[in-house]
């Protein structure tokens, strides 16, 4: 029955994130603001003017005009900054994965890389993986062209064609329909060096860290640039601000309460008021003032801001918090805290006495409208509120409006809102079109890193044509190339190359098989004498030196003599004893001293000459 009624509740308060409740907000917050910044409420779907300290969750979208800059600060002690001109979607914020998608303009991320943390940033022709710590920019142009350099560390990038590690020093181009291309950084601009300069002011030692839980040792450098460490006798070392506060300052009071992820949460408009608002509690000291209490060491929970609830009907009035007392909220939030999900609200009586109600101006009281619509006035009333009415167990009982899901009450100029093109862009198909991937395998962009690199197979059906001397092999070892050229095609090219040594198999065959051997011995030098005795019926050696004279190329190369060959079968073939005199004749053939055949020759010879004398 009690989780029915809460239900009921929740419902009633208008659409809740089924991404993120009020317990999960504390992964990143907007740390730094200059400008007209403004951001994309996934639940209301509207765009508002953006506020120092407010959370944001996953589907919130971040627009920085002109002349305007913005840095978020994650729970890891991580920084991203936008320059101006820059459009940015939050896509998953968990404990230890980020997701960002630049549409347009240039990020700076600090990446802290601890434990088994992992940071993903997708561009529109991009992914960028940081597993350890990196730092490093991207620029996103107009037609999604992406330009990342990495100042310190690792990155892996790719696009649809090819995925690349980066290190420090280099500067990677990615385009949507080319490969990447790599080249050493630039000289820093001042974009950069504005990056690194606040990363010296934030990362330097810090007094604070001594005194920190290590789970807050992110935020010391808001606690010592805008306040100072205090030993009390109570609560030992306590934190008391001095900047941003005024006479009659107390907690809770500059800021307002904004309904995000189904529950109230304070925003604090002072630069330091992140920390001190959702960690720890508040106490007034004599002699000091009001001054915040830091956690203990393992008990540190992100809450939506811890204070006690007093609702009459025209008012709503809170108070901070002391060390020690009860709070009521909706979610776990560690010791000395009530889980109301699990409990009968109507049933729940608040039994403690608040301290801080004493203290004055310790208690803030608005109206009811003032309390939806954020515009602060502070009530004055005669009587304490805590002290006439029972304190109520968690928030007040109020139906957000839409005016209560904005961070702050304030117009942005007509001419500094975010172009149709960044309105337009579906964050849900983001999502799906980039999915948040951690196995360092696993590409990014649906494996089509791999399948782009296929436009190179057009080009070697071309190569594989050429002679053999120049691809041996050709397209055959699938292995290598599968995609090379198809099967039938690849069986006529594949003859060629591989039969270069048959054709001497298709010359034996014949009975002239022997004669290229012969050729290839006899020195070319001697063939102008051989020209006359053509036209006798010489024997079978002398003809070939004769005839062979005429190719004029001085390094015959192997292929021109075998071509050559088939052209002189019908001279040589005349004599029948070609078969006996290849192998003798070599360079002796001008002498011929054969056994049996040097006296037919002398006979001949002499049966010329009688002819040419009559």
């Amino acid at each position: 029955m009690t989780r029915l009624i809460t239900l009921f509740f929740l419902l009633a308060f208008g659409p809740v994130s089924a991404a993120v409740s009020a317990a999960d907000l504390g992964e990143a917050r907007v740390s730094l603001l200059d400008g007209d910044v403004q951001v994309k409420i996934q639940e209301s779907g509207e765009w508002a003017a953006a506020a120092i300290n407010m959370p944001v969750v996953s589907g919130d979208r971040l627009w920085v005009p002109a002349r305007a800059r913005v840095e978020l600060q994650l729970r890891d002690g991580s920084y991203l900054r936008l320059d101006e001109q820059s459009a940015l979607e939050i896509l998953t914020l968990e404990p230890d994965s980020h997701q960002f998608y630049l549409t347009a303009g240039r990020a700076y991320v600090n990446f802290k890389g601890r434990r088994d943390h992992f940071l993903q940033l997708d561009t529109p022709v991009a992914a960028l993986r940081a597993y350890d710590a990196v730092v490093f920019r991207v620029d996103v142009a107009a037609d999604g062209e992406s330009r990342v350099t990495v100042v310190k560390g690792v990155l892996e990038a790719e696009n649809r064609w090819e995925r690349r590690r980066l290190t420090a020093g280099k500067t990677l181009r990615l385009y949507a329909d080319a490969r990447p291309e790599q080249t050493a950084a630039g000289v820093p601009d001042d974009w950069e060096r504005w990056n690194r300069a606040r990363d010296s002011y934030l990362y330097e030692r810090r007094v604070s860290a001594r005194y920190l839980p290590d789970e807050l040792e992110t935020y010391a450098a808001d606690f010592d640039a805008q306040g100072r460490w205090v030993d009390t006798s109570d609560y030992g070392y306590v934190w008391i601000p001095s900047a941003y506060i005024s006479v009659g300052w107390a907690p809770y009071r500059d800021g307002r309460w904004v309904w995000i992820g189904g529950d109230y949460v304070w925003i604090g408009y002072e630069p330091w008021g992140w920390a001190p608002y959702h960690y720890g509690r508040w106490a007034y000291v004599a002699h000091h003032g009001w001054c915040w209490v830091p956690p203990r060491r393992g008990a540190v929970y992100w809450g939506p801001g811890y204070v006690g609830w007093v609702h009459t009907h025209p008012y709503v009035g809170w108070v901070p918090l002391a060390p020690g007392e009860i709070y009521y909220g909706y979610g776990h939030y560690g010791p000395h805290s009530v889980n109301l999900l699990h409990a009968d609200v109507r049933k729940t009586a608040v039994t403690q006495r608040y301290k801080n109600i004493q203290v004055g101006g310790g208690v803030t009281v608005w109206h009811h409208d003032t309390f939806l619509t954020g515009r602060a006035v502070d009530l004055r009333l005669k009587e304490n509120p805590f002290l006439t009415h029972p304190p109520h167990p968690g928030r007040p009982e109020i139906k957000p409006e839409r005016a209560t899901l904005r961070p702050i009450v304030r117009d942005v100029p007509r001419e500094q809102l975010p172009p149709s093109g960044i309105r337009e862009l579906s964050v849900r198909e983001l999502k799906e079109s980039r999915p948040l991937v951690r196995d360092r395998s696993q590409p990014v962009l649906k494996g089509e890193a791999r399948e782009r690199s296929a436009p190179v197979a057009p080009r070697a059906p071309a190569v594989i044509q050429k002679p053999p001397e120049q691809r041996p092999g050709g397209g055959e070892p699938k292995p290598l190339r599968p995609f090379v050229a198809p099967p039938a095609d690849a069986a006529k090219p594949r003859e060629p190359k591989t039969l270069a040594p048959p054709p001497e198999r298709e010359l034996r065959s014949a009975p002239v098989e022997r004669r290229p051997e012969t050729v290839r011995e006899v020195p070319p030098p001697k063939a102008p004498r051989a020209v006359e005795p053509r036209p006798a019926p010489a024997p079978s050696v002398a003809p070939p030196r004769e005839w062979r004279a005429p190719p004029q190329q001085p390094p015959p190369a192997p292929t021109e003599k075998r071509l050559v060959v088939p052209e002189r079968p019908p001279e040589i073939r005349k004599p029948p004893e070609a078969p006996a005199g290849e192998s003798a004749p070599r360079k002796a053939a001008p002498v011929q001293t054969p056994r049996k055949e040097a006296p037919p020759r002398d006979d001949q010879e002499r049966a010329n000459e009688g002819v040419k004398i009559r």
